[in-house]
């Protein structure tokens, strides 16, 4: 072959060539990027519905059936099953192989469109998902506070104001997910025999905390030298400013929150937990970018933590799916930190 014989006859430019091979072969390494699954595309579209307030029997007749008498005449479709849960309706549509998965949730969108009208106005806009197994969650981090020095309302605070903003900040940081916080929130819980004394139905609180607790624009003031925005700046500013809405009027006397209902500045209630050896904890959880190196945007992550709360805890090892640990009372073989 002629490369043997120019190698032969030149035996300097064939050790040059085979160097320059070496070298390009350890920079294309280095920028080699690395991910848990590989790039494939998988036909499978999953409808998402949310109805407030219903069992599973209603979300099944109401939503599920629906749309999956809507959706069953699109071409391709190989598979479709739904799930139908309490407030909640899921419909997974599996295409065959060959139908691109992007032209496949276009004509779910066209077709959950069309089927709106006949969802009754209590259901909430479906929500057309691709099922992507890159968008899965590549890191979690389990927050517990050492002792008792915050409740769960701060934890939370601190965890969503700080902590979330820092990770969020990671190159290649896609989205941070917060599964069980607790944020604050004003609970009045109503007094029925003295809203039945008083004359005073539910609805009629609803109205009042709603009408009085907002920020509203009455409009501009103009002149030949300024223009000056006016707005009305009602928003309760303590909890205690609760009390004092008046709710409806008797015979003149106004009567105020605080006679039918009782206001406690609490946590709201909880939709989700999140457990770490039996311990209430709260768990977030990063997904990156596209195309990201996974094993960079965990270092990056890693880093971050142990950053923010000094080197005094050990390096978590790889991209674990087991949560990181931000305690060093709990903590084993991942990063920790104290809030």
């Amino acid at each position: 072959m002629w490369f043997t014989r120019v190698s032969l006859q030149n035996p300097v430019f064939a050790t040059m060539v085979m160097l320059a091979i070496v070298v390009m072969g350890l920079f294309s390494y280095q920028r080699l990027k690395v991910d848990q699954f590989p790039n494939i595309d998988f036909p499978v579209v999953v409808i998402s519905t949310e109805y407030p307030g219903a069992s599973p029997e209603i979300v099944e007749s109401e939503v599920s059936k629906k749309i999956e008498e809507g959706v069953n005449s699109i071409a391709g479709i190989s598979a479709l099953t739904s799930r139908s849960y309490e407030n909640q309706s899921l419909v997974i549509i599996e295409f065959q192989l060959h139908i691109d998965g992007r032209k496949a949730a276009e004509d779910v969108r066209e077709k959950v469109a069309s089927l709106r009208p006949l969802l009754r106005t209590e259901v909430k806009e479906p929500r057309v998902l691709r099922f992507d197994p890159a968008s899965r969650a590549v890191w979690s981090l389990a927050v517990i506070p050492e002792g008792n020095k915050l409740n769960a309302v701060e934890l939370t605070n601190w965890s969503e104001q700080v902590l979330k903003k820092r990770l969020e900040n990671v190159r290649g940081v896609g989205s941070v997910t917060m599964v069980g916080g607790s944020k604050r929130e004003i609970n009045l819980y109503l007094q029925p025999a003295n809203m039945e004394a008083l004359g005073i139905t539910a609805e009629q609180v609803v109205a009042a905390v709603r009408n009085e607790n907002q920020d509203l624009p009455v409009g501009a003031i103009r002149s030949l030298q300024q223009e000056r925005a006016v707005q009305i700046s009602s928003r309760m500013a303590r909890p205690e400013d609760f009390g004092r809405i008046i709710v409806a009027r008797k015979n003149g006397t106004p009567i105020r929150l605080s006679q039918v209902a009782t206001v406690q500045d609490g946590a709201q209630e909880l939709e989700n937990l999140a457990l770490y050896n039996g311990q209430r904890t709260l768990l977030m959880s990063v997904q990156k970018s596209q195309d990201e190196n996974t094993i960079q945007v965990v270092d990056g992550l890693v880093k971050a933590v142990v950053d923010m709360h000094g080197p005094t805890c050990p390096r978590a090892s790889g991209s674990s799916p087991s949560p990181t640990t931000l305690a060093p009372s709990v903590c084993r073989s991942t990063t920790c930190a104290k809030p």
